[in-house]
């Protein structure tokens, strides 16, 4: 049988999210059925209340309510340093953990052809542009310790080269409280590559 029109307009407007299967869909298509009136629509207004009031930055490319976005807009922060993340959550986690108070470039995604990701469709030229008006001395590159992730690296540090800033990247090694059976080959390469003096 069949799902009525409305129902599977629901489940084909939810199969549209990244990494949201037809049976992902499914599940919270009827989820959202059950649930009490009230939570669809807060849920709907939420969805709509964010797509109105949120703009990306035009520093740094992140999501916010205001451009500046309050991290770019802190006088506070050490200017002179800018991470570079993939997503507006790395910024999130980052800021999160309390450890870095410089400034973030968010690159809006990975370099990965395979999955139609070019690198013309991540903030580059922004960030090219940004680290050549001065004020930069570090530019630490912190995306994902994976093929994307590596490759997204390179094609940060090729569209800097000729600014002379230094270009960092976050280390990678083995994770803390981790036992050494567990770790793939990858993570142990790169612990081994990173190896410092005790």
């Amino acid at each position: 049988m069949a799902y009525p029109r409305s129902l599977e307009h629901l489940i084909e407007e939810l199969s549209r999210f990244p990494g949201v299967g037809r049976r992902t869909a499914e599940r919270l298509a009827f989820h959202v059925l059950r649930s009490p009136e009230e939570w669809a629509k807060s849920l709907a207004g939420s969805i709509l209340e964010a797509r109105a009031r949120t703009v990306r930055c035009a520093m740094c490319e992140g999501v916010a309510e205001s451009s500046p976005c309050p991290i770019c807009a802190d006088s506070g922060r050490d200017r002179g340093l800018l991470c570079v993340v993939e997503q507006p959550r790395d910024v999130d986690a980052i800021e999160r953990a309390k450890i870095y108070r410089g400034l973030y470039h968010v690159l809006l995604g990975a370099w990965n052809p395979a999955e139609g990701t070019d690198r013309p469709q991540l903030t580059l030229r922004s960030l090219e542009r940004r680290v050549r008006a001065g004020g930069i001395r570090e530019v630490i590159v912190a995306t994902d310790p994976d093929l994307e992730g590596d490759g997204t690296a390179l094609a940060v540090h090729e569209a800097l080269s000729g600014t002379g800033v230094k270009v960092t990247r976050l280390a990678k090694g083995m994770p803390t409280g981790t036992g050494i059976e567990y770790l793939n080959r990858a993570i142990l390469a790169d612990a081994f590559e990173g190896r410092r003096v005790l």
